[in-house]
């Protein structure tokens, strides 16, 4: 019983840990996630949407002192956590225009303009960020002496930002990351020791 008391006290304790881990930026999207599955979110439910909270993740994507793929990351999370919060308030107002204008519904229409704005100003910036990266998605570097053509940042981030933004001319810029894909300089790769060779060391050009 009480290595019984002690495993229950153990898995509360890290459930605890669990919890303090979440982020409110997490948890709201879990609650909104939540709300997509129902068939009419209710008024109670669509007050804790908020879109109000993106300061500090927005200065997180604006730093240039950060890693331009952990940049573009930042964006892409941040424009599809705001997508999914302002198509919450459309989709819950389209079933149920009634929301708009029972007591209190100011409030709600207020929070769910303050999502459309806030969408449609980050897409704006994390847009204008991607389109620069595709741009210039290489840059020069010198190794051994001579100019080698590196990546800019991680090509399938770039891929999954152009993807999550879907412009017009999507397979256009689809297209300009995979031929600068090619122009990169690939990695050298380790000499391969050639089979049979004792010792397992390898041979640098003699007999």
């Amino acid at each position: 019983m009480r290595r019984l008391s002690a495993a229950a006290s153990l898995f509360l304790l890290s459930a605890g840990c669990l919890t303090r881990e979440i982020s409110s930026e997490d948890r709201l999207d879990r609650e909104t996630a939540n709300m997509a599955v129902k068939d009419t979110p209710e008024a109670s439910d669509l007050e804790k949407v908020s879109c109000l909270n993106t300061d500090e993740d927005l200065l997180k994507a604006r730093n240039v002192n950060r890693p331009e793929t952990d940049r573009l990351m930042d964006y892409i999370t941040l424009y599809s956590s705001l997508r999914k919060r302002t198509q919450t308030f459309e989709e819950a107002m389209l079933r149920n225009p009634d929301l708009q204008y029972r007591e209190g519904a100011g409030a709600i229409v207020a929070a769910k303009d303050t999502c459309i704005q806030q969408t449609e100003d980050v897409k704006v910036e994390f847009e204008t960020y991607m389109r620069e990266l595709v741009d210039v998605p290489t840059v020069q570097e010198i190794k051994g002496g001579n100019a080698v053509t590196i990546a800019r940042l991680d090509f399938d981030t770039l891929r999954q930002a152009i993807e999550t933004l879907a412009p017009d001319d999507k397979e256009q810029l689809l297209n300009r990351v995979s031929t600068a894909e090619k122009k990169v300089s690939p990695a050298k790769a380790p000499e391969e020791e050639p089979a049979g060779t004792p010792g397992g060391t390898k041979r640098r050009g003699g007999k």
